[in-house]
């Protein structure tokens, strides 16, 4: 007997049905990390990367608690009673002066080209890294892919450093994405640069067509010079003095290390300088707490620029410090740095 065609309504539920089954049957692959999808579509659209070596590479990423306990508890929090010994002390001195010596040549070179006085060059690195000893134990991409993907609070940020990380052209880099180690936060090589900044200010010095912040000497301290010079650095500029205040000193109180007023006006309200400095110099002041109480500094554009390397006024008189006892430390405790 021969069959008898279905209608078309039939035939229009069969193909439904059909449809339907196919699509609880087909697997969906579902994205390692959340936001996983998005963030390769970006990418593959900005640069042309293919998706499948992009999601190959956060595949192979992981969620690490170690980096979400560490960012929990930065060092920056400390009071400067307790954070200044961290990095002041005699080994990273001399250990700075020796490195100043042994690559002298190179750093005052490019000091000079930059306009940023060599030892603060050498001061970043040592604080950093212990002049390139410690760079970071963690996989770039597991830190950024936890904290951009995983950690809410500042999830914004660390997700465009890995957007940044993923864009950037090999020669910039001083190795295979995957291969990459640095801190806890993604920060990379001797200086510690994010993905931005050594996109954005990274500088091939040797020549050799890659920015290698790793293995490249050169590189590294014209990077962190190139960065200091982006960011406003005044050749032979004061970098931070001690101030004593009065008993009737005014309470100040400042949002960041911006200069926001000339030393006069802070001499002004109870602050006198403990050494001579141009009364009209733009300048802020930070109260910290020392090891035999209250300190109290006057912070000029150079040390907010330093703040933009780690915002933390910790981290700038620490490096400020260092700088210094390495200088004198070399014989150039009286030039004008």
């Amino acid at each position: 007997m021969p069959l008898i065609p279905a209608s078309l309504p039939t035939r229009r539920l069969v193909a439904t049905l059909g449809l339907l089954i196919a699509a609880v049957c087909t697997p969906v692959l579902a994205e390692t990390h959340p936001g996983q999808d998005q963030l390769v579509s970006e990418v593959a659209k900005d640069t042309g990367k293919s998706p499948q070596a992009l999601n190959a590479l956060l595949d192979g990423a992981k969620k690490q608690q170690s980096i979400l306990d560490a960012i929990s508890r930065p060092a920056e929090a400390k009071p400067w009673k307790d954070y200044r010994p961290i990095f002041i002390t005699d080994q990273r001195i001399n250990d700075g002066v020796a490195f100043y010596r042994a690559h002298r040549d190179v750093l005052e070179r490019i000091g000079q080209q930059y306009g940023v006085a060599p030892e603060y060059i050498v001061a970043i690195i040592g604080v950093e890294t212990f002049y390139g000893r410690s760079t970071g134990k963690y996989k770039v991409l597991d830190a950024l892919v936890t904290l951009g993907l995983y950690y809410p609070p500042r999830a914004t940020f660390f997700r465009e450093q890995l957007k940044t990380l993923l864009e950037l052209p090999d020669n910039h880099l001083a190795g295979p994405v995957d291969t990459l180690t640095g801190s806890y936060a993604g920060a990379q090589g001797w200086g510690q640069f994010m993905p931005s900044s050594i996109r954005d200010f990274g500088v091939d010095a040797d020549g050799d067509g890659r920015i290698d912040l790793k293995n490249s000497l050169p590189d590294i301290f014209a990077s962190v010079a190139n960065y200091f010079a982006k960011h406003g650095w005044q050749a032979g500029g004061p970098v931070a003095a001690r101030a004593q205040p009065d008993a009737a000193a005014r309470k100040i109180t400042v949002n960041d290390s911006s200069p926001q007023w000339p030393l006069e006006q802070l001499v002004a309200w109870g602050y006198a300088p403990v050494q001579p400095l141009n009364p009209g110099q733009p300048t802020s002041l930070q109260s910290l707490e020392g090891a035999n109480g209250m300190e109290y500094w006057y912070t000029f554009q150079n040390f907010y620029v330093i703040t933009k390397y780690n915002r933390s006024p910790l981290y700038a008189l620490a490096v400020f410090q260092l700088a210094q006892a390495i200088a004198e430390g070399v014989g150039m405790a009286d030039s004008p740095r």
